[in-house]
């Protein structure tokens, strides 16, 4: 999507998207995503990751007004078998069968919060890869949509921040640009964890086993355009 400031932005079906940090949003790329249709934002981040920072653009306050952002975190960063599986954060589809099974009630309530939503919805983490991207797949399975357009899903969105680790001026604590000759390798890798994730978390069982009810699932069918 090419809101101005957006980065990792993509359309994940019907009326829902995902991106990185929403603060890299420009007032003119909150204009472009209204315009688009987008009226409530997700924030799968944690606390202490909500935050702006110098290099971000200033927005006008009535310009942010305009959209409900609801705040539905996807893990625990205290918990401490997650911190043992996900060091230094969530960054691989590996570990997505490790994060639904510790937090089921949080997953459940980003769906929830997907449902429920006042018209077009953008969904976003901090690098819009991950955290998002399990979201995303889960969705996308939810819509039926084949195993191909799921993993083209997940690569966009990694070859979309390792760009912006490119041309950013702000180093990633943990991160770097990869090569490609880095990256297709590891792309190869997380294609296959994807799709075993995929495979098995059954995402229309998951939500019906954990809260999210049937009305609600007609809701999350509908705003994916199915």
């Amino acid at each position: 999507m090419e809101w101005d400031g957006a980065v990792n932005a993509w359309h994940i079906a019907g009326g829902v998207f995902r991106m990185g940090r929403r603060e890299w949003l420009t007032d003119a790329g909150w204009q472009q995503a209204y315009d688009g249709g987008i009226r409530t934002v997700v924030d799968l981040r944690n606390p202490e990751e909500r935050r702006r920072r110098d290099s971000d653009p200033p927005v006008r306050a009535e310009t942010l007004a305009a959209f409900d952002v609801v705040l539905a975190p996807t893990e625990d960063p205290d918990n401490a078998e997650f911190r043992g599986l996900c060091v230094p954060y969530l960054n691989d589809p590996a570990s997505y069968p490790d994060n639904v099974r510790i937090f089921p009630e949080k997953l459940a309530g980003v769906f929830k919060a997907v449902a429920t939503a006042r018209g077009g919805v953008v969904i976003h983490c901090s690098a819009g890869r991950d955290r998002s991207g399990m979201i995303a797949a889960m969705l996308q399975d939810l819509a039926g949509a084949q195993e191909d357009a799921i993993v083209r899903g997940y690569e966009r969105a990694m070859r979309g921040i390792n760009e912006h680790h490119r041309v950013s001026g702000v180093p990633h604590p943990h991160e770097r640009y990869m090569p490609e000759e880095v990256l297709v390798p590891l792309l190869e890798a997380r294609r296959e964890s994807l799709l075993r994730f995929v495979r098995s978390v059954k995402t229309r069982e998951f939500l019906g086993h954990n809260g999210v009810t049937e009305p609600e699932v007609t809701a999350l069918l509908a705003k994916l355009g199915r």
